[in-house]
């Protein structure tokens, strides 16, 4: 059982958080719209051709991805420190969910634009939800 009492916290922490939350929310709406037959259809040949062409593994790594961190949000706006593990996981989605895409030589530079900017916000949360932590703004 963990007897440690969460502290109040910087107006910072909410904005911070209500941010990544978002920002995963967005990344969510993103992957219901790539299961969408109708929507994959109408986007370009390049784009369809990423969608269609990602394995099951692929897509579930991008499904932990995005709901991991649309969790990891919530869980961080609730004060719980296990958002910190969760961010974890999801950045693992993402990297993962990329995998089949490395070598492809038509990869959009929209697509790399996406995906380092999941990086660079998946590693910042978890930096950050350590950082509040260690402070005892979440417990």
């Amino acid at each position: 059982m963990n007897d440690r009492v969460a502290r109040p916290v910087h107006w910072s922490f909410w904005v911070i958080g209500a941010a990544g939350l978002v920002f995963n929310l967005l990344g969510c709406m993103n992957y219901i719209s790539q299961m969408n037959s109708e929507l994959v259809a109408s986007m370009s040949d390049v784009y369809r051709a990423i969608v269609e062409s990602r394995p099951a593994w692929g897509t579930g790594a991008f499904a932990i991805a995005v709901f991991g961190g649309a969790l990891g949000g919530l869980l961080l706006l609730l004060r719980k420190s296990v958002a910190v593990y969760v961010f974890i996981v999801s950045l693992v989605g993402a990297v993962v969910a990329q995998i089949p895409f490395l070598g492809m030589a038509d990869f959009p530079v929209e697509a790399w634009i996406g995906w380092l900017s999941q990086l660079v916000v998946g590693a910042f949360l978890i930096w950050y939800s350590t950082w509040a932590n260690h402070k005892s703004w979440i417990g």
